[in-house]
């Protein structure tokens, strides 16, 4: 340093450059990283400007900041948090902690497109210092509260956006999803090797771990210098050790610049004093050493504009799990923080600040009595300490020995019972024996570390050496219930008031169901819409979040929606305070459901990568959910164009299905078709006629693609030619296709056969030649195959395709036969479920119901014809005026009935003895032939 060096920590200068010399015989690299550790935590305690280092979620510095916010009750605090989350602040005192702050992109300009949505979370717990911070100021009359780090649109601009990667499993450790998480303090050795010599003989698995042991406990009840300076000098030491990567340092540095920059706008335009103010900011950047650092820094740094991408801000739940899977902390460190927040608070008796009327509050009348105090009351009653100058508190804490608890005993024990409580609860054969284990080695685990008071972690170990066995019997294992036992499995809450307006609206069109939908769990709605014809509209609104929130959240147990149908019972399992966060960014999208979904159908009709079955399926959507027809025009005559403009039938199974719902549909609920539909059918007669010939020659074709392509043209056919098309178009398609795939072969018979090209006769002597042609043989499956997938566009062919699969359990050899078997029932489950019942129905009508009666059956192509007898005529032989003479009873009633009196003759009269006695008939028929004559 050129500057000359204050006398406030000239002692320990000397102290380290001495130790220097003594481990590296001489001054060198380790001499001036010592020293500069001292001037880094020197000039940060001689800023007029306080700065005041912390950690994330860590009790000892929510302790200190309590303390020291009552002490020097400060007009204005800076925090470190993105300044453009500063609206969402005062929203928290309607959440339960643990919540997160998030700002949310859905739609980017100025980012590349692929990167959507953006996301930002910044998650608040009570025992963090920054939640400290935030209710004093909010709580506390004249006093400000500024942010002041870079914008949730810097972040993106200044570091690319992570991979999403693998989210966690687990519905409590995935609140966040993929969002980047922003925190205050990140305080953690980049120097990899440093990490591993702390753990190592710290005697620790993990990182969080040796910082509960070596500084959260130490730092617990000390007093405000000795924390401030220790954590200057951990953040100076993790900064100074950090390895070269320059785009991470420039990341900081900047960051660094624009908090400064920003504190001094502020004082600027504000006039407010250095002295009553109060900066916020994890410990590695209280230890910057930037040229703008300082409220007398230089003013070099320009802050660039952000994008035009639009950004939306909200709260969402949060959990100690998901914080821990956010950053990458140990399982269960986030909630031993918690107990040691509390722990803290009991033994220092500082009183922590609190916004009014937050939600979880304890429950004991004397902590509601003290929180329910506004503090405002009590620091204004009382004058702020004057600020005395620094002094070195640093030589005294190095030089102490750590103090050792000593053991409590009630707490181990206490914590033993409670745990054998949960396992037994869990599964777990657990006893009062293990309760005794527990307690006995988390003891032995302490002193084999080095320390005589248990922590949480060895009493985790501890547990789950003495408890976990080979296998979990429940859920959760014995290091979860632990977790969970420490309050691991706290779950933040989003108040009403809180919640974006299509939340509200949510909950407000769901409150007829009585149901307590924003508390966690699953909820049974039972709905009688026939008999409670009001909850009709509670019932649209669950179909449309069922298809817009994940699995799980809205699940119908009974009921369903289809084209032109509904329910007149319906049953839901309800998750909604469980899914709170995806309920929260569908308010980022729109302000109701509706609007949401229709967004989210045209987005899916016209992206880039849309398919005609896409479309369609937003059409039924459009139809089914929001009752839209002009939404289901417009989104059908997409459907046209993305049709037109399709080269392959990877989609024609998909279209095939949807196309027939739809017209099944239009044609029982509408007078006449739409156009688009229409247009549709003619278009896609002529698309799959091309393709066709194509189609049989691809490889990468399936055989049911091809049966949906034909289905669609077989199926649609007259209502094709209807419309003006052309059926020669089809014959000449089919014939110029020329597979040479068995399975694609067997399908084009069918197709000759329903056009009449190819009688039946015919394929059963092709199916015949087959079985009986050795070369063959071991193909006629795969034709069989394709028979069967011919049922879709051919079903006429169902009693056929049973008897070829019947002539193939009877001639095929079992070395062909077996093998194939499987191959025919993956193929009828997966690509012909519906397929299957044709075929049940046929051989049910085919095979005999009785078992008996198959010995004496025979098949009915096998049975020999009856034949026919020539039919004679009744003129010829006389039989019929034979019989009317000898029971003349029926004719005597009938003239009887008509008036008529005579006689019966003995013989009947031949022709022309009828003709010669009534001439008048032929002589009329005469003139009329022959007028001349």
């Amino acid at each position: 340093m050129t500057t000359a060096q204050p006398p406030v920590f000239d002692p320990l200068r000397a102290q380290l450059q001495e130790a220097a010399q003594a481990f590296a015989d001489g001054p060198d690299a380790l001499g001036d990283l010592l020293l500069g550790l001292v001037d880094d935590v020197d000039r940060a305690v001689r800023e007029p400007l306080e700065i005041f280092p912390v950690c994330h979620h860590s009790p000892a510095s929510a302790t200190a900041m309590a303390r020291r916010l009552r002490e020097k009750q400060p007009k204005v605090v800076y925090l470190e948090l993105c300044e453009d989350l500063a609206p969402l602040l005062t929203e928290l005192r309607n959440c339960r902690l643990p919540v997160a702050l998030q700002a949310f992109a859905g739609e980017v300009d100025g980012f590349p497109v692929d990167w959507a949505p953006l996301s930002v979370v910044a998650p608040i717990t009570e025992a963090s210092a920054e939640y400290q911070a935030i209710a004093y100021a909010l709580e506390t009359p004249d006093v400000e509260l500024v942010l002041v780090d870079r914008s949730s649109d810097h972040v993106f601009q200044w570091e690319p956006r992570p991979g999403a990667g693998d989210l966690p499993q687990d519905e409590e450790s995935a609140l966040h999803g993929d969002a980047v998480g922003v925190e205050i303090g990140d305080l953690r050795p980049r120097f990899a090797e440093l990490e591993q010599y702390l753990l190592h003989h710290g005697k620790v698995r993990h990182w969080s771990e040796w910082w509960h042991q070596y500084v959260e406990l130490p730092l617990g009840d000390a007093d405000h210098d000795t924390y401030r300076q220790v954590m200057l000098l951990i953040g100076s030491l993790f900064r100074r050790l950090a390895p070269g990567d320059s785009r991470r340092v420039r990341v900081d540095e900047d960051r660094e610049r624009y908090m400064w920059t920003r504190m001094r706008e502020h004082l600027a335009a504000s006039g407010a004093d250095p002295a009553d103010c109060l900066y916020v900011c994890g410990a590695f950047h209280a230890a910057s050493r930037v040229a703008e650092f300082g409220v007398a820094g230089a003013d070099t740094f320009e802050i660039t504009e952000r994008t035009a991408t639009t950004w939306q801000y909200g709260l969402i739940p949060s959990s100690h799990a998901a914080i821990e899977a956010q950053f990458g902390l140990a399982a269960g460190s986030v909630s031993i923080a918690a107990s040691v927040w509390a722990k803290n608070l009991k033994r220092t008796g500082v009183r922590p600040f609190r916004l009014a009327g937050q939600a979880g509050a304890a429950k004991k009348g004397t902590q509601k009595k003290a929180t329910a105090k506004q503090p405002t009351k009590q620091l204004t009653a009382k004058a702020p300490l004057p600020a005395l100058p620094p002094a070195d508190r640093l030589t005294g804490f190095l030089q102490r020995p750590p103090v050792l608890d000593a053991l409590d005993e009630a707490e181990l024990l206490g914590w033993s019972v409670d745990i054998v409580r949960a396992a037994r609860r869990n599964g777990y054969l657990a006893s009062t024996a293990d309760a005794i284990a527990v307690f006995e080695t988390s003891i032995l685990l302490a002193g084999l570390r080095d320390r005589a008071r248990p922590t949480p972690y060895d009493f985790q170990d501890a547990a789950v050496t003495c408890i976990e066995k080979d296998a979990v019997p429940g859920r959760r294992d014995v290091g979860r219930l632990v977790e969970v036992m420490m309050g691991g499995d706290r779950v933040g809450q989003v108040g009403y008031a809180s919640l974006p307006p299509l939340a509200r609206d949510v909950h407000d069109r769901l409150a007829p169901l009585g149901l307590n939908l924003q508390q966690r769990g699953v909820k049974r709605a039972l709905l009688d819409l026939a008999g409670q014809p009001e909850l009709a509209p509670c019932s649209d609104a669950l179909w449309i979040l069922r298809s817009l929130l994940p699995d799980g959240a809205a699940r119908t147990v009974m009921g369903e929606r289809g084209l032109g149908e509904r329910s007149l019972q319906e049953s839901w399992d309800l998750a909604l305070g469980t899914h709170q966060r995806a309920l929260i960014e569908l308010g980022y999208e729109g302000v109701s459901i509706e609007q949401v979904l229709e967004q989210r159908l045209r987005r899916a009709a016209n992206g880039p990568q849309t398919t005609t079955a896409v479309v369609l399926a937003a059409v039924e959507d459009a139809l089914r959910l929001l009752r839209s027809r002009r939404l289901a025009d417009e989104l059908g005559t997409r459907a046209l164009q993305v049709l037109a403009a399709e080269r392959s039938v990877d989609g024609a199974p998909e279209v095939l299905r949807r196309i027939r719902r739809l017209l099944a549909h239009y044609r029982t609920s509408e007078p006449v078709l739409p156009g688009w539909i229409e247009s549709f059918v003619k278009a896609g007669y002529a698309h799959y006629c091309t393709l066709l010939p194509l189609s049989f020659a691809d490889e990468q074709v399936t055989v049911r693609q091809l049966a949906a392509m034909l289905g669609f043209l077989f199926s649609m056919e007259s209502l094709a030619l209807s419309l003006g098309c052309d059926r020669t178009q089809l014959e000449l398609a089919v014939a110029q296709s020329h597979p040479e795939d068995p399975a694609k072969t067997a399908l084009l018979w069918a197709a000759q056969v329903h056009l009449g090209t190819l009688s039946r006769a015919e394929l059963r002597e092709r199916c015949d030649a087959l079985l009986g042609n050795p070369l063959t043989l071991p193909a006629y499956p795969q034709y069989l195959s394709g028979l069967v997938q011919a049922l879709e566009p051919v079903p006429a062919l169902t009693d056929f395709v049973v008897e070829a699969i019947s002539h193939a359990f009877g001639r095929l050899p079992d070395a062909v036969l077996l093998p194939w078997l499987p191959t025919l029932i993956t193929t009828l489950r997966a690509d012909g479920a519906e397929l299957a019942p044709l075929l049940t129905r046929e051989a049910g009508r085919i095979f005999p119901a009785k078992l008996a009666a198959l010995d004496t059956w025979t098949p009915p192509w096998l049975a020999e014809p009856a034949p026919v007898r020539p039919r004679r005529s009744a003129t010829a032989t006389g039989t019929g005026p034979a019989l009317l003479a000898a029971h003349p009873a029926s004719c005597d009633a009938l003239a009887a009935l008509l008036g008529f009196e005579g006689s019966w003759q003995q013989s009947a009269p031949t022709g022309p003895a009828l003709l010669a006695r009534h001439p008048g008939t032929a002589e009329a028929l005469a003139c009329l032939l022959l007028p001349a004559g």
